[in-house]
Order: structure tokens, then C-alpha cells, then sequence
């Protein structure tokens, strides 16, 4: 599992993906969040199209609500969901 994150996605985002979960390769290093989202996105159309009809995504990483600069190492479990409401 060396180098790969699990990415999760919540809500309306599961539902236009069609899936809940993938695993991600990047560099030993980490990458920031962003960059992350962009691979994702660049290598799914149905989430890059997802993810263009939520402009206010929102992310954690290992649980913790984090902004996209945040940087992510392998390892880690990043969530993206739309923002919620509630009453």
C-alpha cells in the first residue's frame, strides 16, 4: 500500500461518481490536496464532472476538515463531499 492514499467520496458526489472509494498512487513525497484532486479528475471524466458541479467542495484528510493546500502522504485517507447543510 506504500505510496497510494484511499480517496473517498460522500453524499451527491457518490451518487454522480457511482462509486464510494478509489486508491490513488502518488509520490512518496505527498502532494498537496489540489494536486491530488486534479490527478483525480484528470483521470475519471465522471468525477471531474462531478466535481465541476460542486465549486464549494469541501476535504479532509484522516478526518480533519483540511483547506486544498493541505498536503497528503501515502497512506492517508482523503474524503471530498459537498458542503452540508443543516437544520
Amino acid at each position: 500500500m506504500a505510496d497510494r492514499v484511499t480517496v473517498l467520496f460522500f453524499a451527491a458526489l457518490r451518487e454522480q461518481i457511482g462509486q464510494e472509494s478509489l486508491s490513488v498512487t502518488i509520490p512518496a513525497g505527498g502532494v498537496p490536496v489540489q494536486v491530488l484532486r486534479e490527478q483525480i479528475e484528470k483521470a475519471d471524466p465522471a468525477i471531474a464532472l462531478a466535481f465541476a458541479e460542486q465549486p464549494r467542495l469541501r476535504v479532509a484528510v484522516n478526518q480533519t476538515l483540511v483547506p486544498f493546500e493541505q498536503m497528503v502522504q501515502p497512506g492517508d485517507e482523503v474524503a471530498f463531499f459537498p458542503p452540508m447543510t443543516g437544520g
